[in-house]
């Protein structure tokens, strides 16, 4: 709504599964944060990047109106507010973020009549997510009526509200819990990184590839190891073919001994293993380093 904010604003789930993961992400990207006084607003103290915390189902409406440029939300709660707003300005997707993973599925009773998609014809079905439900409906030439119910959804059978659920998805507990089942995925959803559909400046625009970089960096370290050691020069090859790297290992010579050199390597799945052969290879001074973030 400020097109003239020199400061950016990123909207997070206040709490809920998406909160605490969202925040350690900005803060490996590099951000540091003084909380205000209610803890809905966290000031940048080292960059001009500012969160609000607020609802998830609010996030998508204030990238749409510009009082946020970036938010950080469900890909579901995202895809929710781009059917729903018909030929409004959408948010985009900048980037997927790796963690709240789940699914939006349709569950029905245990031991009931329907088993499988063509038997929805016809029946009721409650969900949170009417416009999703609807458009996958629609592709899928199923003519079923949605019921729009917030919260408890997974009771709605029970009720007689309706005859199926569309809902989120984790583990799979709450719905077996209330004696439900999956019987179709809709869509597959995690949090993802999304921008407003305003025009953005030339200074918003690069402190928005700024931060990304950053988060992109920090993403890129997650479950990384770096690998150094030190082997005899012809054992390279038989190195190389068993490392699980991400890219060719660095080869550097040593001072004073021209038959051994050191390699440096960025590893996924390192394990003792992993080790242990390499040492049968003649390596020796193993070293395996937690990698925090990098940046391309």
């Amino acid at each position: 709504m400020n097109e003239n904010r020199d400061r950016l604003r990123i909207a997070v789930q206040k709490s809920g599964r998406l909160s605490d993961q969202s925040l350690d992400l900005l803060r490996r990207a590099g951000l540091v944060f003084r909380s205000s006084r209610d803890r809905l607003f966290l000031y940048g103290e080292n960059m001009p990047v500012d969160v609000l915390l607020v609802r998830d189902d609010d996030i998508p409406g204030l990238l749409v109106e510009g009082s946020c440029e970036l938010g950080i939300v469900g890909r579901n709660v995202l895809d929710e507010q781009r059917l729903a707003g018909a030929d409004a300005p959408a948010p985009a997707e900048l980037q997927a973020l790796g963690f709240g993973s789940c699914r939006l599925a349709i569950a029905v009773p245990d031991n009931g009549l329907i088993k499988n998609v063509t038997d929805l014809a016809g029946l009721r079905i409650a969900t949170s997510y009417p416009a999703l439900l609807a458009e996958w409906l629609r592709k899928q030439s199923i003519d079923a009526e949605v019921v729009l119910l917030n919260g408890s959804v997974e009771i709605a059978p029970r009720l007689g509200k309706a005859h199926a659920i569309c809902d989120l998805v984790s583990s799979g507990a709450t719905l077996a819990a209330n004696q439900l089942h999956e019987l179709v995925t809709v869509m597959r959803s995690e949090a993802v990184l999304a921008s407003s559909p305003r025009a953005q400046n030339a200074a918003t625009a690069a402190q928005i590839e700024r931060l990304c970089a950053r988060i992109g960096g920090a993403q890129s370290g997650d479950g990384m190891r770096l690998l150094m050691l030190q082997a005899p020069r012809n054992a390279l090859p038989a190195i190389t073919r068993l490392l699980p790297s991400r890219e060719t290992p660095s080869v550097l010579s040593l001072d004073g001994r021209p038959d051994d050199i050191a390699v440096q390597a960025l590893c996924s799945e390192l394990d003792w293993q992993h080790l242990e052969e390499l040492k049968r290879l003649g390596a020796s001074s193993l070293m395996v380093l937690n990698v925090e973030r990098m940046l391309a």
